[in-house]
């Protein structure tokens, strides 16, 4: 592998952590600019967060996306207004509004999802079976450096 950049003077070329923060950024742009036609990424966050944790309040969904609140209302009233969630009362405090998704998001976020697979897939089958082997390793690797 060449990890020298183009056009940069040798004692230019950018450190294992800048080569890798390009990369992880360049990658996750692409991947969400391939995929999220429908719904803004904002938006996909919210649903993908719905999907996976449960139904929240928009205050903890604020948190989790690291917004302001505010904000989250908007996007949430966009999402309600398209059918992908609904706000009800939380059984356990009926002065707490809940958002949960719907079928309709439900089945986005996995379109998404298989979406997003599907590009990752046809560049990961051009790799070599040993470079896929290194890519393999360092997906463990960086998911173990998040998780920490």
């Amino acid at each position: 592998m060449n990890n020298t950049a183009p056009n940069l003077r040798p004692d230019r070329r950018p450190d294992l952590a800048t080569n890798l923060r390009i990369a992880v950024l360049r990658l996750s742009r692409r991947l969400r600019t391939e995929s999220t036609l429908e719904v803004t990424e904002a938006q996909h966050s919210v649903l993908s967060a719905l999907y996976h944790l449960g139904p929240m309040t928009a205050g903890k969904l604020a948190e989790h996306d690291h917004v302001q609140r505010p904000s989250m209302t908007r996007t949430i009233a966009s999402l309600e207004e398209r059918g992908l969630v609904t706000r009800g009362s939380d059984p356990a405090d009926r002065r707490c509004v809940v958002v949960t998704t719907t079928d309709a998001g439900n089945e986005l976020v996995k379109e998404i999802k298989r979406r997003r697979n599907a590009w990752l897939d046809k560049r990961l089958a051009k790799l070599t079976p040993a470079e896929r082997q290194v890519v393999g390793e360092a997906a463990t690797i960086l998911r173990r450096m998040v998780e920490e």
